[in-house]
């Protein structure tokens, strides 16, 4: 009996876990044409590879449809608010690398951390007479992040396109995004918070706690465990 591992299907993702896996003796290869989603895992045997979204990684590992996963710590926290029950964090990748933070017009001269956002907030309500709208994608993370500050005169404003310029485009007055240079929000005029941080995220391997573990798949793991030098795993 096989182990499935999800692995992103396309990009620096993808690039970055075969680059890892093959570092240590294990190779990914994509088979078939280039736009099928097939592909096999050589140096270790009972293990099949599947290729994913990064996005939908998190969901096939929380349905047990695949044993093990490569994606986000991110999408992981944001999409199950008990990650763990349904996930087990194996291994940091030390890819991907990306900080979930706050951030607000750079112009807020006087708005430094996540105090000062909660007197805005409040201020901005009673002269607009609506909350304060921080877009963003992750929305369970940001609610709890907020919570955790004391911070409730806020909405939070979906967005699934390019949410550093909401601000710019005046849907939103802050953002809470992914960033790992900070560039791109210079470019648009934002600055971070100093205590606005929420999660600093990297690629990662999970195995599935809902996947069917019998037969020799505990076996299989424990072997490509000692082949990639993962240590003790935990249990699943």
């Amino acid at each position: 009996m096989t182990l499935k591992l999800g692995v992103p299907s396309k990009g620096r993702l993808q690039a970055d876990a075969i680059e890892w896996f093959g570092a240590r003796g294990v190779t990914l290869e994509r088979t078939g044409l280039a736009r099928e989603y097939a592909g096999r895992v050589r140096g270790v045997p009972g293990v099949e590879l599947v290729l994913l979204s990064a996005a939908e990684i998190p969901s096939e590992l929380a349905r047990g449809r695949i044993h093990l996963g490569i994606t986000g710590q991110d999408l992981i926290r944001e999409q199950f608010p008990r990650w763990q029950d349904c996930v087990a964090e194996l291994a940091p990748l030390g890819f991907g690398r990306a900080d979930l933070v706050v951030a607000v017009p750079a112009i807020w001269i006087d708005v430094v951390d996540m105090g000062d956002l909660d007197a805005v907030a409040a201020d901005f309500r009673e002269v607009h007479g609506f909350r304060l709208r921080v877009a963003t994608k992750y929305h369970h993370l940001v609610r709890d992040f907020f919570r955790r500050h004391g911070i409730a005169d806020y909405q939070l404003v979906d967005s699934q396109g390019a949410t550093e310029g909401t601000v710019k485009n005046l849907t939103a007055e802050a953002i809470a995004d992914i960033t790992s240079t900070g560039s791109t929000l210079r470019d648009n005029h934002l600055k971070v918070l100093e205590d606005g941080l929420i999660l600093r995220s990297q690629a990662t391997l999970f195995a599935s706690r809902s996947a069917d573990w019998t037969g020799r798949r505990r076996d299989r793991l424990a072997d490509l465990g000692r082949r990639l030098g993962l240590g003790e795993l935990p249990e699943i």
